[in-house]
């Protein structure tokens, strides 16, 4: 058992720090709105801190999970920032989705302090953290990760060490940008079975046991048809995502024509409303153009 943190109780976080409560490790929280902290101790066994520094003091191992890069410095960076508290030799584990840049600048500054950062941003949505079953992308050096990673499958179904620092930040990117593509191929097939009269049950049934197969047709298919999008992952989010994604193809001189179009769809998707409608709503400028 380990004594830990946990920075940042949204949809993911909440559940995920509740596993590691579950787990039997000693855990900490802290949550920009202390009153959300309060409510995690109110459901499970551990304590509430006002600051990510008082956090992170005396902690093993001080996870994450954020918003975006800039929310990553406020937590990580400054006098009360979880740096401030951590001791030589332990860790930091992040699984915000953020850039690679952010990544490879905090570990850099650990290493100044004698901490380690892990980049280990998460997939598998609010119902992957919910269930315990996320996949976990890590960039970072080895002997850290082994440290860290029994304790990371508290909420976890996969905990990969990809790469040096940044390595896990471009994992999920790609794993984003698959994603955006399935979608679109999706939402078009399902409006053009629509338009013709099939019956979308028998269709998808069909498909769905060939090579068109994906974990998008399997679980999304039937709220597209239906139109039905209150759930789920965030258009918001995932325009936060495909942005870092396009930022770092710029980097590396990779070409993302099909991600840069499909970002433009969920521009217009947010544009009716959509921000925060589950990301298979690609179909929605199909139905009603």
């Amino acid at each position: 058992m380990a004594k830990v943190a946990f920075l940042g109780l949204g949809v993911m976080g909440f559940p995920m720090a509740g596993h590691l409560a579950a787990k039997g490790h000693e855990v900490t929280v802290y949550n920009r709105t202390f009153a959300k902290a309060e409510a995690w101790t109110q459901k499970h066994k551990g304590k509430a801190a006002r600051t990510p520094r008082e956090a992170a003091t005396g902690q093993e191992i001080v996870f994450c999970c954020v918003g975006n890069d800039d929310d990553l410095r406020s937590v990580v960076l400054g006098p009360d920032g979880a740096f401030a508290g951590m001791s030589k030799g332990t860790i930091f584990f992040d699984n915000t989705t953020a850039s690679a840049d952010i990544a490879r600048e905090l570990h850099a500054e650990g290493k100044k302090l004698g901490i380690d950062f892990i980049d280990a941003p998460v997939s598998g949505g609010q119902a992957g953290a919910e269930n315990g079953q996320l996949t976990v992308m890590c960039g970072g050096d080895a002997a850290p990760f082994e440290r860290a990673k029994p304790v990371a499958d508290a909420f976890s179904k996969a905990v990969t060490l990809i790469g040096p620092s940044g390595a896990g930040q471009v994992t999920k990117m790609m794993n984003q940008m698959c994603i955006a593509g399935i979608v679109q191929g999706l939402a078009e097939a399902l409006n053009l079975g629509q338009r013709a009269g099939l019956d979308m049950e028998k269709a998808l049934g069909a498909i769905s046991k060939g090579a068109a197969q994906s974990w998008q047709m399997e679980n999304r298919w039937q709220n597209m048809v239906n139109g039905k999008f209150d759930y789920g992952f965030a258009v918001d989010w995932m325009r936060k995502d495909l942005g870092i994604a396009l930022a770092e193809g710029k980097r590396q001189k990779a070409a993302m024509p099909l991600v840069a179009l499909v970002d433009q769809f969920y521009e217009r998707v947010q544009a009716r409303g959509g921000g925060r409608w589950d990301t298979s709503s690609l179909i929605q400028p199909l139905q009603k153009p």
